[in-house]
């Protein structure tokens, strides 16, 4: 026997007991694939699952929610809280940190708004006093909101994945594969590489069957399929001003959300018929208004929809037909994404399809949705009175109250709510999804037979 067939002996017969013992193993490429346009570079507006998995990669916020929804360190190596109304985040160094208060300042800014915004409504002066010392973020707290490190850690809240302080358990590696981050705060992923395919829905199905794809993110969900949490919330926001006071009465007396959830949009997706989904609020359907008096016939509106997103399409050519009964002539205009939102920001729009990622605690999402629909006056008297509460239940139960109780007081009228569904190959272990309902590709593992051999299958 050589030497180096009596070393390799020696190393397999070490390998044995680890193995035996249940260790998880490390190195191997695992192979993705995805349907989605190419990833925007502003988080605010890479906010579709499958985006927001995708941003993950190579941009995280300060924090990041577990499985169970506690807030972890990311991006922040430490999160503290010295006293009620005072957080401190604790980056890697001053350039993270700046970073991230950058991040921060274009979000609430006039240049690039988003209803993301109101994540960081609770901080002084509306995050507008933000500064860094240092590798440190001081977070002072203008009332009482304990969740505020909870909704630190949405997707919307990280670096732009471009920016050189941008951390996350990979780094890049090319156009369509990323590295393990060996020194990642929350430990290195288990997978050496990730290499990414972004394919149609027909290109999935084919990568799938043929072997070429050991995961794959936004497939049509059967029986079994593991899906996240339905977050990804869709409204139809209108402005007062250009339309008349029925129009909400018009609009819900000629739509059925289960159709639209059937036949319309991809799953998987749920009927939502309050301001919050129902993996917030679990509610019964609401009943459907009584038909409004047909308003003058022919009455022309523009419905502005996400270019981008197949399933806005769809929804808005059925809102299209289902309004015309109603009397009303609605013109379609698709647009890209930003645009989309630049139109939100300044009021400028009579109808619009408004998709938006919100996150899985109700204070926080009820704030997002407040922001969105054009009613941001309220967030400084609800929040206030929603934070006041210390018992983390009491708080939850206070803001699906007031989300019922304001349906009526905001021009936006919810209609489904999505989640991320995905396949993955027998070989693929350890890949759960958080609380946000984003599959954790850094948790996920290869068995060492099937590491690095194409197509391999248990």
């Amino acid at each position: 026997m050589t030497l180096r067939h009596a070393l390799a002996s020696l190393l397999l017969l070490g390998a044995a007991p680890s193995l035996a013992a249940g260790r998880v193993p490390y190195g191997g490429e695992l192979r993705v694939a995805y349907t989605a346009p190419a990833e925007p570079a502003e988080p605010a507006l890479a906010d579709t699952p499958t985006e927001a998995t995708l941003l993950g990669l190579l941009s995280r916020p300060a924090c990041h929610l577990t499985p169970d929804g506690h807030a972890s360190p990311a991006l922040a190596r430490e999160v503290s809280r010295p006293s009620s109304q005072v957080v401190h985040l604790v980056l890697p160094s001053p350039a993270q940190a700046s970073a991230l208060t950058r991040a921060w300042t274009r979000l609430i800014g006039p240049e690039a708004a988003s209803p993301y915004r109101a994540l960081l409504y609770p901080l002084r002066g509306e995050g507008r006093q933000l500064s860094a010392t240092g590798d440190t973020l001081e977070l002072a707290l203008s009332f009482p909101w304990p969740d505020l490190e909870r909704a630190l850690c949405h997707p919307a809240l990280a670096p732009p994945r471009t920016v050189p302080a941008a951390l996350a358990p990979f780094s890049s590696a090319g156009p369509n594969a990323v590295e393990a981050r060996l020194a990642w705060t929350g430990g290195r992923p288990y997978v050496d590489r990730l290499r990414l395919t972004r394919t149609d829905e027909r290109g999935l199905s084919r990568l799938w069957s043929t072997q070429e794809a050991q995961v794959v993110l936004g497939v049509i969900p059967d029986a079994g399929t593991p899906s996240g949490a339905a977050l990804y919330a869709t409204y139809l926001a209108w402005s007062p001003r250009r339309v008349p006071p029925d129009f909400r009465q018009a609009v819900e007396s000629a739509i059925d959300r289960e159709d639209l959830t059937r036949l319309f949009v991809r799953g998987p997706a749920v009927p939502m018929p309050h301001l919050l989904p129902p993996a917030l609020l679990p509610q019964a359907q609401a009943p459907r208004p009584t038909t409004p008096p047909q308003p003058q016939a022919g009455r022309k509106v523009t419905l502005l929809y996400d270019t981008t997103s197949e399933d806005q399409r769809a929804v808005a050519e059925r809102l299209q037909v289902r309004l015309h009964d109603r009397g009303y002539a609605v013109a379609l205009e698709p647009l890209p994404r930003a645009e989309l939102r630049a139109r939100w920001a300044k009021g400028d729009y009579e109808l619009m399809l408004h998709s938006l990622l919100l996150p899985p605690v109700p204070g926080p999402a009820l704030a997002v949705v407040l922001d969105a629909a054009g009613r941001k006056d309220l967030l400084g008297v609800e929040l206030p009175r929603i934070g006041a509460l210390p018992d983390p239940a009491a708080r939850d139960t206070r803001a699906r109250e007031r989300a019922l109780a304001l349906a009526l007081s905001v021009p936006m009228l919810p209609l489904y709510a999505q989640g991320l569904a995905l396949r993955a190959a027998p070989e693929v272990g350890g890949l759960t999804f958080d609380a946000q309902g984003l599959p954790l590709l850094d948790g996920a593992w290869l068995q060492p037979a099937a590491a690095g051999v194409p197509g391999a299958r248990r």
